[in-house]
């Protein structure tokens, strides 16, 4: 199966006597996005180092399309499976390497052994999907927050991943960048087929997901599509998340007798129900 996939996923760190992670059982498929939601220290960021491979987990397996991830895989000239994985951590700042935008994007396919004339066009490739053509030569601590997600990112796709996790990837961002950020996520999962895994700290931006998980205390404890998840209000105070205003709003006025849908989410939709 092409998918990048957990289960019962465990992991408890050195000298803990607490799980970090406990059965968690989880797939990513090319051309879906999934996003996790859960309070600080519910394990959303031990998931992504374990599903990267950056982890061995106490118990449970991970996958990447049937293989583990240090297993050779054939379909990438036998290199590991994990680099079908890409990552991009919560500060850019920590996976930029060079000097110049162009030589970080190589970075890693020239470590594989990419050739000059494929490593061209596979960093000339990944800078213009993330609609960064014409940067090649800045240097990177001449970016702005966004501009150096945006090269995280180009420097990800630069390993052609099957599947991306994204580790609260707009925490450091402005509004304006953030959108710009998720509007490109959304144009590679459905124009590359790529599967997106995204921690998300703010409910908000799990709206556009195709499934939404949510974390707590190191557990799955509930998965559906956004409408199911994000309207539940109790669901979401319980493991320490702030609901969307406007499922707020829509619960004040259905207490006041108004016939607001228990699914409306944005105020598009509650000020269509008025």
């Amino acid at each position: 199966m092409d998918a990048l996939v957990c289960e019962g996923l465990t992991y408890r760190y050195p000298g803990e006597e607490r799980e970090a992670l406990s059965g968690v059982d989880l797939a990513i498929r090319p051309g879906r996005r999934v996003a996790v939601i859960g309070a600080n220290g519910s394990g959303k960021s031990t998931l992504i180092l374990l599903l990267k491979g950056l982890l061995e987990p106490t118990s449970g397996s991970v996958t990447v399309g049937g293989l583990a991830p240090h297993e050779a895989d054939p379909s990438r000239g036998g290199a590991p499976a994990f680099l079908g994985v890409g990552v991009v951590f919560q500060n850019p700042d920590n996976q930029i390497v060079a000097t110049r935008v162009d030589e970080d994007v190589a970075f890693g396919p020239e470590n594989l052994g990419v050739g000059a004339e494929g490593l061209r066009a596979r960093v000339d490739e990944a800078l213009a999907a993330v609609g960064m053509t014409g940067m090649a030569h800045r240097e990177p601590h001449t970016l702005s927050g966004g501009e150096k997600q945006r090269l995280a990112l180009a420097g990800a796709l630069a390993l052609s991943p099957r599947f991306l996790l994204l580790d609260e990837p707009a925490s450091m961002l402005d509004g304006a960048s953030t959108h710009a950020l998720r509007s490109l996520v959304a144009d590679l999962v459905r124009t590359r087929d790529v599967g997106v895994l995204e921690v998300v700290h703010d409910p908000e931006l799990a709206l556009d997901a195709d499934e939404v998980v949510v974390i707590a205390g190191g557990a799955i404890r509930v998965s559906g599509t956004p409408r199911e998840v994000l309207a539940d209000v109790s669901l979401l105070e319980t493991v320490g998340l702030a609901p969307l205003p406007c499922v707020r709003i829509a619960a004040a006025l259905r207490a006041h007798g108004l016939d607001i849908p228990q699914t409306a989410l944005t105020p598009q939709e509650v000020l269509a129900a008025l």
